[in-house]
């Protein structure tokens, strides 16, 4: 029952800026932490972006640091990542993933390396070209 799922992706302009959504059902996605991964062709899988459950405390990737920002709509059980200033590294396929786990800011779950999420969606592209 329980989907992630992505939305927002696309073709962008050096420069410009792109909204990622990750809707949930079947979970109240607030009492889970939740992170944005990116893959490039032939590449590890990268960690991104992540927020945590209990506190709202974040973490970035270095490269996105100042660019992009996570945030959560409990609401509308979203989760989000705005990137400003997208560069052409930043084309890859994001995939939001969940986990009840405190993964997030927890040492022993490794934070944005950490991979184990229970929950996964299915991606959404982003690219970045002139």
């Amino acid at each position: 029952q329980v989907q992630l799922v992505e939305f927002g992706g696309g073709l962008v302009q050096p420069g410009g800026s792109l909204r990622l959504s990750c809707s949930a059902s079947g979970i109240m996605l607030d009492h889970y932490d939740v992170g944005w991964y990116r893959q490039v062709r032939g590449e590890e899988r990268e960690g991104v972006a992540c927020i945590s459950s209990s506190d709202g405390g974040t973490d970035y990737e270095d490269s996105v640091k100042g660019r992009f920002t996570i945030s959560r709509d409990k609401a509308q059980n979203t989760v989000y990542l705005q990137m400003n200033n997208l560069k052409p590294e930043d084309t890859a396929n994001y995939t939001c993933a969940a986990d009840l786990r405190e993964w997030c800011t927890s040492r022993w779950l490794l934070g944005l390396r950490y991979y184990g999420q229970e929950y996964w969606g299915k991606g959404t592209p982003v690219t970045v070209s002139s």
